[in-house]
């Protein structure tokens, strides 16, 4: 594997987990009624929020210090 093909690998990647994480918060805003087992929404989705913003730290880290190089 080149550089690229594994940088352009790792953003796909961190992409793919926010978006994930993303549509899980919708789904809680959408249902939150209905979800029996997350008592504490709000809760919920500040954890899935900072996970969001795990991964996209990482993915501004890896745009900044890696691309163009």
């Amino acid at each position: 594997m080149d550089r690229e093909t594994i940088l352009e690998s790792l953003q796909q990647y961190l992409k793919g987990n926010i978006e994930k994480h993303r549509m899980n918060i919708e789904i809680l805003l959408e249902r939150a009624v209905g979800v029996a087992e997350h008592p504490n929404v709000i809760e919920t989705i500040e954890g899935e929020l900072a996970i969001m913003a795990d991964y996209d730290d990482k993915l501004i880290i890896l745009e900044n210090y890696f691309n163009g190089e």
